[in-house]
């Protein structure tokens, strides 16, 4: 299957399926800003018009469970000190659902990672975001990945 860019295929999707691509383009344009001064949980305000922010529940790479407030903090401590960009290999939406899968390269310090990751959208009634679930394929993680999660509870 051939990498391409978000940019390079949203034009293809509408409906949920472009919502989950323009999530993953407004998280890059946001990371990318995010060694910039004046950046703050503020900054995330774009990716919030995208979620139902009241109910939005985000469970992740190692089983944490994150609400809006929860997760934009993460972000944000996550953001200034991190690289991120994702190639899109394949969308599939369904009944309120979207399958996003990318392959996603980060950098956090001197640590580096390229993992497969399928992200499970959920939709509310007014199409907005309310429910992501994270799965990855990865090498184990050590060092400076991890300590972006401390404070973070992490189910067993």
């Amino acid at each position: 299957m051939a990498l391409r860019e978000i940019e390079e295929v949203i034009g293809d999707h509408t409906g949920l399926s472009r919502k989950v691509l323009e999530y993953g383009l407004v998280t890059k344009r946001v990371v990318d800003t995010a060694k910039q001064p004046g950046f703050s949980a503020e900054s995330w305000a774009p990716l919030a018009e995208l979620v139902a922010v009241d109910e939005f529940e985000r469970v992740g790479n190692f089983k944490e469970v994150m609400n809006w407030q929860g997760y934009v903090e993460f972000l944000t401590g996550w953001a200034a000190s991190a690289e991120w960009e994702c190639s899109f290999k394949r969308v599939t939406e369904v009944a309120g659902l979207v399958f996003l899968e990318l392959e996603e390269r980060s950098r956090v310090g001197e640590y580096t990672s390229v993992v497969n990751s399928v992200s499970v959208y959920e939709f509310d009634d007014a199409d907005k975001i309310r429910h992501i679930d994270v799965y990855l394929q990865m090498a184990l993680p050590q060092g400076d990945m991890l300590k972006s999660y401390e404070g973070v509870q992490i189910s067993e």
